[in-house]
């Protein structure tokens, strides 16, 4: 039963991690006053402004007036260069 045991652990563990995977979200976000667009795959809402990490730069960005696109994971990895 021990053996059993751990097999279903490691199943249910490998199939979470999968799942993780395959539920991220990739963002356009578009600077409603400049007109720049931003890349991110989280983000963080406090009010009416929005917190992300940009996907080019890496820096923390916070924009209180913006738009928010969902778009695939392809179109992230050619904007950001991110595989």
């Amino acid at each position: 039963m021990n053996v059993r045991f751990r097999f279903a652990a490691i199943v249910l563990a490998a199939t979470s991690l999968g799942l993780a995977a395959c539920g991220s979200s990739y963002y356009i976000v578009k600077d409603a006053e400049s007109g720049h667009e931003y890349y991110t795959t989280n983000l963080k809402h406090s009010g009416d402004a929005i917190t992300f990490k940009d996907g080019k730069t890496r820096s923390t960005v916070t924009l209180q007036n913006s738009e928010v696109t969902e778009i695939t994971k392809d179109q992230y990895g050619a904007s950001t260069g991110a595989r």
